[in-house]
């Protein structure tokens, strides 16, 4: 949460000319503000929904290749980590000192009401060993502006593509 994925990844996505999908995106355009729906129908709802759009995103994706950025809870599901399974997942690192301002302007997220950086940490806590799991790519994005780190991701990506290649030898 507050790491930079939409921002990392639009800006991987217009480089390597592909779609973009931000599937927080696309669960607001279907269903009203992630606020709203935490708020009117919960906690559980929302994943719920989360994981249909994750799920739709990434079976388009086989389609038309594309940059899917997941909101940070979404790999919380069962259902969701079998799925990632199937494509390149990149963990963007951070760290609470990294992300303190941008969640200090962002009061929109309903899991960081209160204490925002104390909900953070405790979240992170919890998700870091899921997402240390599921990555293909662990990225460091404590440094460097987005149009950095974006580079270092794809020549990151295509590393492990010829890794993958040469392994399937």
């Amino acid at each position: 949460m507050a790491v930079g994925k939409s921002a990392i990844g639009l800006q991987l996505a217009q480089q390597l000319d592909v779609p973009f999908v931000d599937t927080d995106a696309v669960v607001v355009a279907a269903h009203g503000s992630i606020a709203d729906i935490f708020a009117g129908r919960g906690e559980h709802a929302f994943r719920e929904i989360e994981a249909r759009a994750v799920a739709k995103s990434v079976e388009s994706a086989k389609e038309e290749p594309a940059i899917i950025s997941l909101g940070g809870g979404a790999v919380l599901d069962s259902g969701t980590q079998q799925i990632l399974g199937e494509c390149i997942v990149v963990y963007l690192e951070c760290d609470a000192e990294t992300v303190a301002d941008r969640i200090a302007r962002n009061t929109g997220r309903p899991l960081l009401q209160g204490d925002a950086m104390s909900r953070w940490e405790t979240l992170f806590a919890a998700r870091r060993p899921v997402y240390e799991r599921l990555a293909d790519i662990v990225l460091d994005v404590r440094t460097g502006s987005v149009a950095e780190i974006a580079l270092l991701l794809e020549e990151r990506l295509r590393e492990h593509a010829a890794l993958k290649e040469e392994v399937e030898k």
